[in-house]
């Protein structure tokens, strides 16, 4: 996505439209605009005429996106568990690995980074009928390595509403429950972690389109992106209006939902009655 927008402002820079930047590669138009959405793979050879073209001769800034582009290519860790993952989530792992604000809300069940190792076990069951144990354990074991992230020298900020509903829906026993609470309690401590519970007291609220999850990356030239997981597929937004109405839709959730005290006050209340 970074090598792509680069190639974008570069493109744009010169005038040069993306039917002509195609034909320079012996490629189409569609193909110059996957590019720059960073949704294919790039040939160096590629990144290398579609820099002469845009007038780039430095050989310092040339071997910059030449090296940007072989890093792009290389598979992520993830992408050993592509045999037990959806064809559309791969996408989503590598961009909240490279994220460095992640908001969310939820309303079905615990946020795949905040979730125990026996709840997502019971989740991961509940949503792969029919799979063997050995893949649920793999699909479990991709979400306890995500998880790393959260806790490690270069954590991203976390923001995320839950909806009370995704507390009092059990997954798994009582035990497993009570340990999720316990969980969410004490990780809702750690300083780049912000959780609040949106409950039910509230009534009707702006999270009425259901689940999401917003990525905000260091680079100034990456776009936000909005992450809306369907059935049988997902949504990746980064049109600036699209992005601009769930960044509402979240800011309306944080100021109507109980501060992060009081939510973890919440919590307490419903460990005691588990």
């Amino acid at each position: 996505m970074l090598l792509g927008s680069q190639l974008r402002r570069l493109r744009e820079a010169r005038g040069i439209t993306r039917e002509a930047a195609g034909y320079s590669i012996r490629a189409s138009e569609s193909k110059i605009s996957r590019m720059e959405l960073g949704r294919v793979s790039f040939k160096t050879r590629d990144v290398e005429d579609l820099l002469t073209l845009y007038g780039i001769t430095d050989e310092a800034e040339r071997e910059q996106l030449v090296s940007l582009a072989r890093e792009a290519n290389v598979a992520g860790w993830w992408h050993s568990y592509s045999d037990v993952l959806p064809t559309w989530f791969p996408t989503y792992v590598g961009l909240e690995g490279a994220a460095h604000l992640i908001r969310a809300y939820e309303v079905q069940f615990v946020h795949g980074l905040l979730q125990t190792e026996a709840y997502a076990r019971a989740v991961v069951r509940r949503g792969m009928k029919g799979a063997g144990e050995a893949d649920v354990e793999r699909r479990v074991t991709l979400r306890m390595e995500r998880q790393k992230y959260l806790v490690s020298e270069n954590a991203p900020d976390f923001h995320i509403v839950l909806d009370e509903a995704a507390l009092r829906r059990p997954y798994g026993d009582r035990e497993v429950m009570r340990g999720q609470l316990q969980h969410l309690v004490e990780i809702s401590e750690r300083s780049n972690v912000r959780l609040q519970i949106m409950p039910f007291s509230f009534g009707g609220h702006s999270g009425e389109g259901g689940s999401f999850t917003l990525l905000s990356f260091p680079e100034s030239d990456l776009s936000d992106v909005v992450y809306l997981e369907q059935l049988t597929s997902a949504l990746y937004l980064d049109k600036r209006e699209d992005v601009a109405q769930y960044e509402q839709a979240l800011k309306e959730l944080q100021q109507d939902s109980p501060g992060p005290d009081e939510s973890r006050d919440l919590l307490r209340g419903l460990l005691q009655l588990s």
